[in-house]
């Protein structure tokens, strides 16, 4: 039998379980990486002595795989005396890993201010803080909204990455399921469904987050 109606059911909540995790590692990974982008973006401004610092760590990020960043904060930190779990570790490089993605998102919204606004802030003698908090920031999101929901999406569709580590997420809880029962084909099919169906909601609620603030630049 290919497919089992009565496994797929029984197997269901715990898989749903499961899902729970990596739920929570998108949205506390996310916004570790918002946070954390947008902070190494406006410093990366206000402060140009760090340009050539910033550049060069977000650089070295993005360009070495996940799995190696999550294996080095989980199996090498501990050397150091840093000891996190799979659980933290795990969370804690997938938001590392997107905020250098999310910091070149930020900057490119800061570049699309005219200049002129950053003068007329200077003429006005505002304080670093008050420009970005008051006037660049409140422009230069809602444009790139659109970008920073890609990065969450694909941010999500990374989480089984954590299964390395023995993170109990929903790819791990599957493949433990298929080497108890040897039927893959149900935990394996569901979990793939859930992502597709996780991976259309956000983007739909990506999209309504888009055009509410696009009504709002309007007014």
């Amino acid at each position: 039998m290919i497919w089992d109606w009565a496994f797929a059911f029984e197997i269901l909540p715990v898989l749903a379980s499961a899902a729970i995790v990596s739920i929570e590692a998108t949205l506390i990974g996310f916004a570790l990486a918002a946070s954390l982008g947008l902070v190494l973006a406006v410093v990366r401004i206000a402060v140009p002595w760090t340009g050539w610092t910033i550049s060069v760590l977000v650089e070295l990020i993005r360009s070495t795989p996940l799995l190696i960043q999550i294996f080095f904060l989980y199996f090498v930190f501990p050397k150091f005396g840093v000891v996190l779990d799979a659980f933290t570790a795990g969370v804690l490089a997938i938001g590392i890993h997107y905020a250098a993605y999310c910091s070149e998102v930020y900057r490119a919204g800061f570049d699309n201010i005219h200049r002129g606004q950053w003068e007329a802030s200077v003429a006005l003698n505002l304080s670093a803080w008050t420009t970005f908090r008051d006037i660049i920031i409140p422009q230069a999101i809602p444009p790139i909204v659109p970008a920073l929901g890609n990065y969450l999406v694909a941010l999500f569709k990374e989480t089984p990455l954590l299964s390395a580590i023995a993170v109990l997420e929903l790819m791990q809880t599957a493949k433990i399921i298929g080497s108890e029962t040897f039927r893959y084909t149900e935990p394996m099919t569901l979990v793939g469904l859930f992502f597709l169906a996780m991976s259309l909601v956000s983007a739909a609620l990506i999209r309504s987050l888009e055009g509410l603030l696009n009504r709002r630049t309007m007014r």
